[in-house]
């Protein structure tokens, strides 16, 4: 019952939040930079942004995916690799 009513009021208070765009630096500055170049450039700075913008949240999954599941990984590598991990396997 504890973690509905908390769940509720953390869902309550996101829903009530005025949520406006209001670009990123990153895209402001690639704007501010495109004024004076060419169209080409100005679209190569937004993509570069956007792509930066994108890779952070897969990067962060990832650490915690491997970190949450690094017995999980352990254990298949030595049954994939059983040579491997032999104490004093020399890798060549």
């Amino acid at each position: 019952m504890k973690k509905w009513i908390i769940s509720f009021l953390l869902f309550v208070i996101t829903l009530s939040q005025n949520t406006y765009a209001q670009g990123c630096s990153q895209c402001k500055m690639a704007a501010a930079q495109g004024s004076e170049l060419d169209e080409n450039s100005f679209g190569s700075n937004i993509n570069g942004g956007i792509g930066y913008l994108m890779l952070i949240p897969y990067v962060l999954i990832g650490f915690f995916v491997a970190f949450t599941f690094r017995e999980q990984i352990k254990t298949f590598l030595k049954k994939k690799y059983p040579n491997v991990f032999k104490k004093g396997a020399v890798v060549e």
